[in-house]
C-alpha cells in the first residue's frame, strides 16, 4: 500500500519537490508545432508549476523563456516578435531564444548593459510535431529512437488533451490493461472500415475479430510485466478458446509515457506531462507503419472532441461528461459516448484533484501499476541523493540502441503466442518504409 507520504512525492512536480527534480531531468513535451502559427508563434505555457513563453523566431529557431521579464515582471506572453528575439511591449526590452537581451532601447546611446542581462532560457527542439524542452540543470539527456521520433514527419501525427487532475494518475491508467474490457466496452461491433484514428476499433492483427468483441467478451486477462532498459513491457493475453489467444503488448517508457497499439499498423506514444499539482495534458504522436498518416482526418475527428486554444475536452464534469442512461443501458458500458479518452478522463479526474492512494485495494491485474510505482520512488531517491543516474536519462550512445518499443495486438495459437508477439512486431516493421527492420530490430 502506499503511503501518504510516498503519495505526495511522486505527485508534486513543482520547484524543489521531490518528483519535481526527477522530471526535470527528462525532456518534457510543452507544446505542438500546431500552437505556434504563423500569425502569431508566441504562446504561454504552464509545465511543472511554472510560467514560460514558448516562441519561434524570424529565422525559424524556437525559444523558451520564463514568462516574466527580467526588468520589472511584464508579461512576455504579449511581447512582440521582432528584431530576431521577442520584445517586451512595456519597455522594448528584446530576447533571442537563448533568452540574452539584444537591446534596452530606453538606455542611453552606446550603452552596454543589455549584454549584461540575460532571461532564463531552456533548450527546445521539435519531434514528430511536439515542442520538448529540457527544464533542469546542465546538458540534457539524448533522446531514445523511438519509433515516433525516426519515423518522417509523413507518417507521424500530433495531439493533445487537458485532463484536470495530477499528473500520475492520469498516467496510470494507461498501464492498466484490466480496465479496458469495462470502462472502454462498446455493446456493437462497428465497420472496420471507420476504424481509421480511432482506438479499439479495428480488428486485431492476424483475425478477422474486432477489438470490441475481445474486450467485451473476454474480460479476465492474465497480465505479465517485463523489466526492460526503457521501463516496463506489458503482456496482457486473453484466451479465446479453440487453441486461440489474443495478446496485447504495451510499454510503460520511464518516466511518463506509454506505447500502445493503435491498431494493426499505427501506434500512439503518449507522455502526460503536469501543468500543476492538478491538472496535466496528455500528448500524443501516432505513428504509422503503413501509409502515410492522414492527418487532415485525424485532426478533424479530434476538433470535434476538444475546443481549442486549450485543448479541453467537449464532455467534461461540468457537463457530466455527456452521460446518457439509455447509451448505458445499450450501446457502452459507461454510457459517455465512443470516445475512450472521454472514458479514461472520468475515470482519473473522478479519484479527486490528487488521489489518495492510501484508500486503495490493490489487486493482481495492478501488477504494472505496483511495478511502476516502485521505480519512480527509486529512481526519486537517487535523483535526491545523486547515487546513480536515473532510467531513461540516456547518452547517445545508449540512445542509438533503444528503439521501437514493441507494441502488438493481435491473435496467435495459443501453444505458440509468447514467440508470436515478436514475430508480429517485426513483420509490422518489415512494411513500414521508414523502419529499414533489420538495422532496427525493436526491443
Amino acid at each position: 500500500m502506499t503511503n501518504a507520504n510516498q503519495n505526495m512525492r511522486m505527485t508534486r512536480t513543482g520547484p524543489g519537490e521531490p518528483a519535481g527534480a526527477l522530471l526535470r531531468r527528462y525532456w518534457q513535451p510543452v507544446a505542438l508545432i500546431d500552437e505556434l502559427d504563423d500569425v502569431r508563434p508566441v504562446k504561454a505555457v504552464k509545465v511543472l508549476g511554472q510560467d514560460f513563453v514558448v516562441f519561434r523566431d524570424e529565422e525559424g529557431r524556437y525559444g523558451l523563456l520564463d514568462r516574466d521579464c527580467p526588468h520589472r515582471g511584464a508579461d512576455l506572453a504579449f511581447g512582440r516578435r521582432e528584431d530576431g528575439g521577442l520584445r517586451c511591449p512595456f519597455h522594448g526590452w528584446l530576447f533571442d531564444v537563448t533568452g540574452q537581451c539584444r537591446e534596452i532601447p530606453t538606455e542611453p546611446e552606446g550603452s552596454t548593459l543589455c549584454t549584461r542581462v540575460k532571461q532564463r532560457a531552456h533548450p527546445v527542439v521539435l519531434k514528430s510535431g511536439i515542442l520538448f524542452a529540457y527544464l533542469g540543470e546542465g546538458d540534457p539527456p539524448a533522446f531514445a529512437e523511438f519509433d515516433c521520433f525516426v519515423a518522417p514527419d509523413s507518417h507521424v501525427f500530433a495531439f493533445k488533451g487537458h485532463i484536470a487532475c495530477n499528473w500520475l494518475q492520469a498516467l496510470e491508467v494507461g498501464i492498466d490493461p484490466a480496465h479496458a474490457s469495462f470502462l472502454h466496452r462498446f455493446y456493437e461491433d462497428e465497420n472496420p472500415s471507420d476504424a481509421y484514428g480511432r482506438q479499439f476499433r479495428a480488428n486485431s492483427a492476424d483475425s478477422d475479430m474486432p477489438m470490441t468483441r475481445v474486450l467485451r467478451e473476454f474480460v479476465r486477462p492474465q497480465i505479465d510485466v517485463e523489466s526492460t532498459d526503457y521501463g516496463l513491457r506489458l503482456l496482457a493475453r486473453r484466451e479465446l478458446g479453440n487453441g486461440k489467444t489474443h495478446v496485447r503488448v504495451t510499454n510503460l517508457v520511464f518516466p511518463q509515457a506509454f506505447v500502445i497499439p493503435l491498431s494493426a499498423d499505427m501506434t500512439i506514444t503518449q507522455w502526460h506531462v503536469p501543468i500543476d499539482e492538478v491538472n496535466c495534458y496528455w500528448y500524443a504522436i501516432f505513428t504509422s507503419f503503413a501509409g502515410e498518416v492522414d492527418k487532415a482526418q485525424m485532426r478533424a475527428q479530434r476538433l470535434q472532441l476538444y475546443t481549442l486554444p486549450d485543448y479541453l475536452s467537449r464532455k467534461n464534469k461540468a457537463n457530466n461528461y455527456g452521460f446518457d442512461p439509455l447509451e448505458q443501458k445499450t450501446r457502452t458500458f459507461t454510457g459517455m459516448g465512443f470516445d475512450i479518452n472521454v472514458h479514461d478522463q472520468w475515470a482519473v479526474e473522478g479519484q479527486g484533484p490528487i488521489h489518495d492512494r492510501t484508500r486503495e485495494h490493490l489487486v493482481d491485474s495492478d501488477k504494472a501499476i505496483v511495478a511502476y510505482r516502485k521505480m519512480l520512488m527509486d529512481a526519486i531517491r537517487q535523483v535526491e541523493t545523486g547515487s546513480a543516474s536515473p532510467l531513461m536519462v540516456l547518452d547517445a550512445g545508449t540512445a542509438r540502441r533503444l528503439t521501437g518499443p514493441i507494441t502488438v495486438d493481435g491473435i496467435a495459437a495459443t501453444a505458440d503466442w509468447q514467440a508470436y508477439w515478436r514475430r508480429a512486431d517485426a513483420k509490422k516493421r518489415q512494411s513500414a518504409p521508414w523502419s529499414n527492420a533489420p538495422a532496427r530490430a525493436a526491443v
